[in-house]
Parts: structure tokens; C-alpha cells; sequence
């Protein structure tokens, strides 16, 4: 099973096991990281789970759209590697990524 390593605010790093068709947010969210609000359940409308991707993989990753974008540029805390984890599916391609839970708004 393809792994995500995730860091905490904290600084703490926890790699998890991720099931085929999920994303990078319910992957998280559903391995008890309760820092990562994602409040709107992955509909890309409040950008509480912001996170910042390791810069060697952003080109692995689909292309953000603008909705995305719009709400990125709302936190204090964006930055050239930020993106919404919705809105990142995670596949087998991006076994081994490692993302950092951005600081909260």
C-alpha cells in the first residue's frame, strides 16, 4: 500500500499507509491528525486543510484550480509548495510523499 508521510505542527513526522482512492486530506484526517480541520469535507470551499508539499514533488501533482488558488490566497501561511490537500487524489504514483500540515489561519 502506497505511504504518506505527514508532519505535524508540532514538527513530528508519522508515515501512513493510504488506501486507493482517497485523498491526501481524508488520508490525514482519517489517520487522527484532528489539527487538519477540514471543515467543508473536501469541497474546496474553506481551505482549513492547507498544507505544504514537499517541493521536489509538486510536479507530480495535478494542476491547482483557480477555486484553490482564490482560497489559498486567503492564509497568512501560503507559500510556492502550499495546496489544499482535497484536492490532491492520492495515488500509487505518489507513494513516499511528505507533506507538512500548514499552521492554522
Amino acid at each position: 500500500m502506497p505511504k504518506l508521510t505527514v508532519v505535524n505542527r508540532d514538527g513530528e513526522e508519522s508515515t501512513i499507509e493510504v488506501e486507493d482512492g482517497l485523498t491526501v486530506m481524508e488520508a490525514i484526517r482519517d489517520n487522527g491528525f484532528d489539527e487538519l480541520l477540514a471543515l467543508c469535507g473536501g469541497c474546496c470551499s474553506c481551505a482549513t486543510c492547507h498544507i505544504h508539499v514537499d517541493a521536489e514533488a509538486m510536479d507530480n501533482l495535478p494542476a491547482m484550480s483557480e477555486d484553490e488558488d482564490d482560497l489559498l490566497e486567503s492564509s497568512d501561511h501560503r507559500h510556492e509548495t502550499s495546496r489544499l490537500s482535497c484536492q490532491i487524489p492520492f495515488t500509487a504514483d505518489l507513494d513516499g510523499l511528505k507533506v507538512t500540515i500548514a499552521p492554522e489561519d
